[in-house]
């Protein structure tokens, strides 16, 4: 029943009980304030189908929550009250803590340069909460709407949206866990794109490798020193003048011939390509836009005009069907110079000179009906960057229709892990940073987009050997796993910390490329079914309120990497929470107190392939390993997946997804294949299964793969000994590992050293606290709270809405 509240705002103010219908599958609700509401929404971006969120379905299911709303000056609050002792998760690419009690958090894509845990906007926008019951059911809730929306989590167990009406609320389940909410989110939102398999391999970035010589060192380096790598990347600096779609005649003059020769060395090449499009005639991308009509306009209908590495810049409206085919035309023609992957950067869309970083909001797009029309940019701002993303994605998969693309994204929203994969933004070289990327990382997952990693080591600072060598560690088990640094400073490569550092970092991408088939199994997973590649710990038994704040370590399916991100703490000396259950720690004779410990949960069988330097060594008659872990009913179970690993013949059948199981009888464990699909044919290979006992002890087999194979289990004395051996031999590794030296801070960037000194800009009553980084690229503000949500429109006058507080 809709209530008024009060004779002079009757006319301002309704609240009530949502409205709710049933839509996609049983178990998801649509709630809106009225019927009225509901068709002045506008139509759903995230969904894969918009229709798919306006279509009612047959259910006699009634939601188990249903939420509350008020409607005041424009403004559409959700409120939604949950049990004492619910933990909330998601809320998309977010600094700061694992669980997320006690936060507030405001969508709205910002170019965030030095960002900290208490920054409130970053560089993609989720509207979406999962909330984990006392039980371990959870339950999904997501804002449908791409404006700027505030997601409130600062009181116990109680959720709280505020953005400008209307939007619907979508809520997915109360399910048994929180992985089968992701999964019917997935149905809604789509799965991650299916990356190629080079692509998870260990990538190789700075701002920027200056010429095609400075790149043939550092690949060549990789090669001599025998550091696994697969991917090296081209920063803005390989442009013509920053001009998008171009190349620097001096310092990249050839690059077919660049990329060439990288292929030959086993290495893939990603370039940059910017939104911002110089305003200058002659140059052929923006006379071909300008002809066409593509850009974004300002208020007064001539195209905008900003100031971004070029200069003066325009801006495609990749709302419009039309502007994204022409940018997918550009992108398909540049494919031809042997690009591998294309990074979009500065995307949010990224302004300079601007206090809110961004281009007015008065700005017009001329969209699409179906993705809601002609609006400002404040409708659009939110879903600028994936819609540059999709625009990109589809012009490198029409370039080559056996390839996957592989497009990498800063700016996104709810879907965009169909088209993309992202990263954590400019991160600082600090210990704090190091902390948080494990939460950011497992908060995007949470939040549909399993591809994603920090900038290993850190963008911006010099970080210590300690710090990258640790940070290197824990970032090879990332899904994404890319080591990235800014312009001036120290060189950040594996070697480029001294011998001891530079083999923690051999023996960390080793262990990745040794689990390389684990992990392209659990992206086919997470593609077709949209389980999480990394997930917190509290995954293994959600019921656990042990687990539930647990930032030091996470899971990739089965196994479990602990790590430590405090300096004076190595792995080996934490004391790490395991979920409930028999957790099996093992190395691969490559103990070091810099890495992580890892252990695999009882009941599980993950495959291991050689540790190669690049996927391309790779071959199908590899010998093939096999590492179990039985539980307490002496049985195990693990799947693998086999493609061709890139293209899209996967999809026609021509694969392997093989089934294995082991089953204990009295002393003998017996490995073999339960199922299989697909249809390729099983290689002939070798298989190598090793048993884990216990305190990294295991016994071995080899085999054929498709053969039965037989273990006979030691006795419990022969146990106990081999145990106290492999105890033994772990701590002898320790003692005798070349540890890396503790060094004091190195010199910092400027920016750095500014970021600690917040200055304050007054507009009014109001006080924005904001830290001016050195040339004015970026400004990145620390965010205070804001008051309530009825001086939004008041707050947007001054240009630097939600990042204020009341003086």
């Amino acid at each position: 029943m809709t209530i008024r509240e009060g004779e002079a705002v009757a006319a301002d103010v309704t609240a009530g009980d949502m409205i709710f219908e049933p839509i996609l599958e049983e178990g998801v609700f649509r709630f809106d304030c009225s019927a009225n509401d509901r068709d002045a929404a506008f139509p759903s971006i995230s969904f894969v189908d918009s229709k798919d969120r306006d279509m009612l379905i047959t259910s006699h299911h009634v939601p188990s929550y249903i939420p509350t709303y008020q409607c005041l000056f424009g403004q559409q609050i959700v409120k939604l009250e949950l049990p004492a002792g619910t933990s909330f998760y998601g809320t998309g690419e977010v600094s700061g803590q694992l669980e997320r009690t006690g936060k507030r958090v405001f969508t709205w894509n910002t170019d965030a340069w030095g960002y900290g845990p208490g920054t409130t906007s970053l560089y993609q926008s989720h509207p979406w909460v999962l909330a984990v019951l006392p039980s371990g059911e959870s339950l999904g809730i997501l804002a449908d709407t791409t404006r700027r929306c505030e997601i409130d989590l600062r009181n116990q167990s109680k959720v709280q949206f505020t953005a400008l009406s209307s939007y619907p609320v979508i809520t997915f389940g109360p399910f048994a866990s929180p992985g089968a909410v992701l999964t019917s989110l997935s149905h809604a939102i789509g799965t991650v794109f299916m990356p190629p398999k080079w692509s998870l391999g260990y990538h190789q970035c700075r701002w920027s490798y200056e010429s095609d010589n400075r790149v043939r060192e550092i690949t060549s380096t990789f090669r001599e020193k025998k550091i696994p790598c697969d991917v090296v990347w081209m920063d803005i600096d390989y442009m013509d003048g920053f001009r998008c779609f171009t190349f620097d005649k001096d310092r990249f003059s050839d690059p077919k011939s660049l990329v060439d020769s990288l292929h030959q060395d086993g290495f893939k090449a990603i370039w940059m390509l910017d939104p911002g499009i110089k305003r200058e005639e002659g140059y052929f991308v923006f006379d071909s836009g300008a002809k066409s009509d593509v850009w974004i306009k300002a208020a007064d209908g001539t195209p905008f005009v900003g100031e971004v590495w070029p200069g003066p810049c325009v801006f495609p409206d990749f709302t419009q069907s039309k502007v994204r085919h022409w940018w997918a035309q550009l992108v398909h023609n540049f494919v031809s110079n042997g690009v591998d992957g294309i990074w979009n950067d500065m995307n949010e869309p990224a302004v300079f000179k601007s206090v809110t970083k961004t281009m007015p909001e008065s700005n017009i797009h001329r969209g699409d009906d179906e993705l809601g029309g002609v609006q400002n940019h404040s409708h659009y701002h939110n879903v600028y960057g994936m819609l540059m993303a999709r625009s990109t994605y589809e012009g490198m998969k029409s370039a080559n229709e056996n390839k996957r693309p592989f497009v990498l994204t800063r700016a996104g929203f709810v879907g965009s892990q169909r088209y993309a994969a992202t990263w954590t933004g400019d991160n600082l070289s600090n210990w704090d940073h190091l902390h948080m990327s494990i939460s950011m990382v497992l908060q995007l997952g949470l939040s549909g987009q399993p591809l994603s990693g920090p900038d290993i080591g850190g963008f911006a600072g010099n970080a210590t050997p300690k710090l990258f060598g640790r940070w290197m560690g824990i970032g090879a088990m990332f899904p994404f796993c890319r080591g990235h640094s800014e312009m001036d400073t120290n060189d950040h490569e594996p070697w480029s910390f001294g011998e001891e550092c530079e083999e923690v970092c051999r023996l960390a991408l080793k262990r990745r490329y040794r689990f390389l088939p684990h992990i392209y199994t659990l992206f086919y997973m997470a593609h077709k079914m949209g389980t999480l590649v990394a997930s917190p710990t509290f995954f293994a038994d959600p019921k656990d309120p042990r687990l539930r704040t647990l930032e030091n370590s996470f899971l990739l399916g089965p196994l479990l990497v602990c790590a430590s991100s405090m300096p004076h703490q190595e792995s080996n000396d934490l004391q790490h929470v395991l979920p409930k259950g028999i957790w099996l720690s093992f190395d691969f004779d490559d103990a070091h107190r810099d890495l992580p410990v890892l252990f695999l949960q009882g009941g599980s069988i993950i495959p291991l392939g050689p540790p190669h330097q690049h996927v391309g060594e790779a071959t199908l008659s590899d010998d093939l390993t096999l590492l179990v872990a039985l539980n307490e009913h002496g049985t195990a179970k693990g799947i693998l997946f086999e493609d061709d690993g890139d293209g899209y013949k996967y999809l026609e059948g021509e694969y392997l997804l093989t089934h294995y199981i082991a089953e204990r009888e009295s002393s003998l464990v017996t490995i073999r294949v339960h199922t299989e699909e697909g249809s390729w044919k099983r290689p002939k290979r070798r298989l190598h299964v090793m048993l884990l006992l216990g305190g990294g002890a295991m016994v071995d087999a080899w085999g054929m793969d498709g053969d039965t194979i037989q273990i006979t289990l030691p006795s419990e004395d022969e146990v106990s000994k081999m145990v106290a051996g492999s105890e033994k031999k772990y701590n002898a590794r320790l003692e005798t590992c070349k540890c890396i030296p503790d060094v004091e801070e190195i010199s910092s960037h400027k920016g750095v050293e500014l970021s600690r000194t917040p200055i304050e800009l007054k507009s009014g009553e109001w006080i924005a606290k904001v830290v001016p980084w050195i040339g004015g690229r970026i400004i990145s503000m620390e965010h205070v709270p804001s008051v309530d949500p009825l001086y939004h429109s008041t707050l947007r006058k001054v240009g630097v809405d939600l990042m204020i507080s009341k003086a």
